[in-house]
């Protein structure tokens, strides 16, 4: 290998432009694409998830798109295998890895090196959970884990409840404590560039992304999945298809369903912001708007810093 153990991150907010970005990133430079989004994994989850298309993935290779089914058990530690390995095999071929996403769990658990507990998802007691979230309220569940794991709940926000929920499970698991997810040398040098955008331009972005996803076949989409995986598997739980249901089932109007996923999403850019915050020195920030200087500045980020070599 002759390529140094470098990659660049491409992160920011769902609609903020990443996949035209990195598309366009391939113009000038040998990139190979790995996906960091936890709902693109998905295969068959096209519309809901705005996946990559056809044309899209046959313009750059990708990876991590659609190689698991929509009920089978996924978690970051199946991500980090996964792009642990594909990024090797990158750098094997001489070639940039572009990793390119909006699960900020996932870029920052690759780039710092995280070692994260390998349990299994529990659907029971997640089940169990979500209820108990929903009768009694998200602060609820987080007082539960402040008392069994007093260190988790304050590294996690009481709204989080997908994130209190799996340091329960966790909890449950091993028995102890979640361990901290301390940052390590993950044996290669990085860079982050972050698409910024004004909130409001960036929820109309999104707001045509939802009408797209609705004309684009979401409903069928959504019906295929329930005719093969039933209702009750989690993915089905991702912005989109919960509304996408209430307008199969006559509970929602397209309209209705159309103004939930608006709002859905808002909130899921707003929780976004935690991962990839405007103030983080880690992140070049570059105007989500300039397509240009986007790209210009993922090139930058793609020479290893100096002092790095070729053999890691």
């Amino acid at each position: 290998m002759t390529s140094p153990r470098h990659l660049v991150a491409l992160v920011g907010p769902t609609a903020a432009g990443k996949t035209a970005a990195a598309i366009a990133v391939a113009e000038h430079l040998p990139v190979e694409i790995v996906s960091a989004d936890s709902r693109q994994v998905r295969a068959g989850m096209v519309v809901g998830t705005a996946a990559p298309t056809k044309a899209e993935l046959e313009a750059v290779p990708h990876h991590i798109v659609g190689v698991v089914a929509p009920d089978a058990p996924w978690s970051i530690v199946d991500w980090l295998e996964r792009a642990r390995a594909v990024i090797e095999l990158i750098w094997e071929r001489d070639r940039i890895p572009l990793v390119v996403g909006g699960t900020g769990q996932y870029v920052w658990a690759l780039l710092e090196g995280w070692e994260v507990p390998a349990v299994p998802p529990n659907p029971a007691l997640r089940d169990e959970l979500e209820r108990r979230a929903k009768e009694r309220g998200w602060k609820s569940l987080h007082e539960h884990l402040a008392r069994l794991d007093p260190a988790s709940a304050e590294r996690i926000e009481a709204r989080n409840v997908r994130r209190v929920i799996r340091a329960l499970e966790i909890i449950e698991a091993t028995g102890g404590p979640v361990p901290p997810l301390t940052p390590r040398d993950p044996g290669f040098t990085w860079s982050v560039v972050g698409m910024q955008w004004d909130r409001e331009m960036l929820y109309a972005r999104a707001d045509e992304r939802v009408q797209a996803m609705f004309r684009g076949g979401l409903l069928g989409e959504t019906r295929s999945l329930v005719a093969k995986y039933g209702r009750d598997f989690e993915a089905l739980r991702s912005i989109g298809y919960p509304e996408a249901l209430g307008v199969i089932d006559g509970e929602l109007s397209e309209a209705q369903g159309i103004e939930k996923a608006r709002l859905a999403t808002h909130r899921f850019i707003r929780h976004q912001n935690n991962w990839f915050a405007p103030d983080d020195a880690r992140i070049e920030w570059v105007d989500g708007r300039r397509l240009e200087a986007v790209v210009d500045a993922v090139v930058r980020a793609a020479r290893p810093p100096v002092g790095s070599s070729d053999d890691g």
